[in-house]
């Protein structure tokens, strides 16, 4: 079987201006997925989606092909999946088929390739047609999430007949991270988005989900890497 590793950077960043390439513990954001990528020995093949030249650049050197990513498919409003579709496209008409995507997004500079692997083999195991990376959520809309309703009142987003008092005893919930998401070019073109078909999911602990958005996870970020140096 083919496992292609692919990385979607735009140039644009407004939470945090040129956040693919800035550096983090002396390499840029980047190339943290790019070696990840690199150390899973079943992936044969990396690509990186940008729009961007100076992206496109530091993802060359540091050993993966690049994709030219149309410029409407670069704005802060267009979905990512169509990028992947394209992507999908753009391979396939350069190398023929290949059997499984493996997205590794530049935002999650501290998966483990254990944790690529485990996306990678749950796929496998299971019937469905993508499998994410989750990791525990601090919040739960059954306990201490609320939404607006009328009159200046709140509510809980997810109401129940018995009224949770305890954090323990409401349902396990998990946020989505960016860590992995692995899945078939045949679902990426016959689908509209993640949550279309039948996902699966591994769940990553919290020191490797951090996901770069804004300068606060990118503090963060820094912050955990300075403590694994240290260990």
């Amino acid at each position: 079987m083919s496992h292609y590793a692919f990385i979607f950077a735009r140039g644009g960043s407004k939470g945090l201006p040129r956040k693919n390439i800035l550096p983090l513990a002396g390499k840029p954001l980047l190339n943290w997925s790019i070696d990840t990528a690199k150390a899973v020995p079943i992936i044969d093949r990396i690509f990186v989606s940008t729009d961007d030249s100076e992206i496109a650049h530091v993802a060359k050197s540091a050993g993966a092909e690049i994709i030219d990513r149309p410029e409407e498919l670069a704005s802060d409003t267009s979905a990512e999946w169509l990028s992947w579709q394209h992507a999908v496209e753009w391979v396939e008409k350069k190398y023929g088929k290949f059997d499984c995507f493996i997205s590794l997004p530049a935002t999650s500079p501290l998966r483990s390739v254990a944790d690529v692997e485990a996306a990678i083999d749950k796929l496998k195991s299971t019937f469905a047609d993508i499998c994410i990376t989750v990791t525990p959520s601090d919040r739960s809309p059954f306990f201490n999430m609320i939404k607006h309703a009328t009159d200046d009142l709140v509510e809980l987003v997810i109401k129940t007949d018995e009224q949770v008092s305890r954090r323990q005893d409401a349902p396990k919930v998990f946020d989505i991270t960016t860590v992995a998401y692995v899945t078939t070019p045949a679902f990426i073109r016959q689908s509209s988005g993640v949550m279309t078909g039948k996902v699966t999911s591994v769940c990553v602990p919290k020191e490797r989900a951090v996901d770069i958005d804004t300068q606060i996870d990118f503090d963060f970020a820094k912050l955990l890497v300075q403590k694994m140096e240290q260990q």
